[in-house]
């Protein structure tokens, strides 16, 4: 029985018009955002939390996610090209041969969208007097859920994988080469289903909830740790990254793990919180 898998799905669902494409990308990136604002919706019912707030806090982590991505793979992977081309880095389109085309965001870097949904979710305590801590560590047991779906998109564009395998085993994405390879967007979506269920056992204690942060601790700890460890396995992404000794995805991955470890040896010690909106 043969362990290699023949991978060559169409990235495109159907065109919506002869130039606009729904991808199977978009659509996993659009239905991980929506299932993870229905976990964190279903946390505030639970919790007796007002419900009015809540769409916007939605609003502001799209915006925060999409456009952290954009900027982050622009700054961090092929700032040399955006400097020069500068209208495509908040734009989707491209110049092709003298004239721009529409061709979707090229482009995404998961690092800076937890930049973005930072910044953001931060905009959002201020404006509606939310206590940060609390909110995130509601928001940590649902990103994961999130992500994996992110990854689940790029499986189905044959995009982020693996290096070659033994031969004998993996995945042959037909759309780049004939080569076996780890399917390392499966590796971290199943690492990140993974973390959401420890995540979701761990809020389930109350203990742990009332000390503020322990959870988005684990989060930011298990999350970019998956990531540093799968990187190993996974293609650079871009060639300045073969002269490196770990590649720019662990380098970015390294401070969200000290971040982490950090808030899970500060909480472990401190006093319990109780605080979250300052009129509940």
């Amino acid at each position: 029985m043969s362990g290699i898998l023949n991978w060559n799905v169409d990235p495109v669902i159907f065109w919506i018009t002869d130039t606009f494409p729904l991808k199977y990308y978009g659509a996993f990136f659009a239905a991980g955002l929506l299932l993870g604002f229905y976990i964190v919706r279903n946390i505030y019912k639970k919790e007796n939390v007002s419900l009015e707030s809540l769409d916007s806090l939605l609003i502001y982590v799209i915006v925060g996610t999409v456009l952290g991505a954009r900027l982050g793979h622009c700054f961090f992977y092929e700032l040399s090209y955006f400097i020069q081309h500068p209208i495509e880095i908040l734009l989707p389109i491209q110049k092709v041969k003298g004239s721009y085309e529409f061709v979707g965001f090229q482009g995404l870097a998961s690092h800076g969208g937890t930049i973005g949904v930072l910044i953001a979710i931060l905009l959002y305590c201020k404006k509606h007097k939310v206590q940060l801590l609390w909110i995130l560590d509601r928001m940590a047991v649902a990103v994961p859920i999130t992500a994996a779906f992110i990854r689940f998109g790029n499986f189905m564009n044959s995009e982020i994988y693996g290096k070659p395998t033994n031969g004998k085993w993996g995945v042959i994405f037909q759309r780049d080469d004939l080569i076996p390879r780890h399917p390392t967007q499966l590796y971290e979506a199943f690492s990140y289903l993974f973390i959401f269920g420890f995540l979701f056992f761990m809020f389930r204690s109350q203990k742990i909830k009332e000390r503020e942060g322990l959870i988005f601790g684990f989060f930011l700890t298990l999350l970019f740790l998956a990531r540093f460890i799968i990187e190993f396995f996974k293609e650079n992404q871009e060639v300045f990254e073969n002269n490196m000794p770990i590649n720019m995805g662990q380098i970015l991955s390294i401070p969200f793990i000290l971040i982490g470890l950090t808030l899970i040896i500060w909480k472990s010690k401190q006093k319990r919180n109780t605080l979250k909106f300052d009129n509940a």
